[in-house]
């Protein structure tokens, strides 16, 4: 019951439900495309790609099949995506289109989070952060201490806002868990 009410605050826009749905199902669809791929950056690669995908069509989302079901058929599809990529590769382009409504859709304010970990004991932080994956750490030194929005975070790093997103989200996600497994 608690799922569907996320899925359905989720469609409505609601970051919290977002988070809750990434935290929730992480592991199941990680685990998944580990098994595929053996390749754990590629497994965490093909995951962010699949919760973006989801969260940008998560209204498409039929509740006649289990969310997890969904989740899985979309990183399949990323999966076959990236073969096909690698295969021909051949760069695609998104349009200017599509890059100013992603841009549209950005929320540059922080959220309690984002304030929380701003005010923490910046030496010690620097630690923990140092224990992330470097891709996650490039994020997190992107957004927090650079103060890029996660359009511009998305222009650097030459990937799509959502992968943003679901990056920083994920890289938070393991943060806490570092500094709790500290305390």
């Amino acid at each position: 019951m608690e799922i569907s009410n996320q899925i359905e605050k989720a469609k409505q826009g609601d970051q919290t439900a977002f988070t809750f749905l990434l935290n929730h199902y992480w592991s199941e669809v990680y685990g998944f495309m580990l098994k595929r791929t053996e390749n754990e950056t590629n497994a965490e690669d093909i995951t962010i790609e699949t919760f973006s995908k989801a969260f940008d069509k998560i209204a498409t989302y039929n509740p006649e099949f289990q969310f997890n079901t969904w989740l899985i058929a979309i990183a399949k599809n990323v999966y076959i995506d990236m073969l096909r990529k690698k295969r021909s590769s051949l760069f695609v382009e998104t349009t200017e289109q599509e890059d100013q409504k992603a841009y549209n859709i950005a929320d540059t304010t922080p959220s309690k989070e984002d304030e929380l970990i701003t005010e923490q004991n910046l030496s010690q932080l620097l630690q923990y952060i140092k224990e992330l994956k470097p891709h996650y750490q490039e994020v997190i030194q992107l957004r927090y201490f650079q103060e890029m929005s996660y359009q511009e975070i998305a222009n650097k790093i030459d990937e799509p806002l959502n992968n943003v997103k679901v990056k920083l989200l994920r890289a938070k996600k393991l943060l806490a868990e570092i500094i709790d497994n500290k305390r």
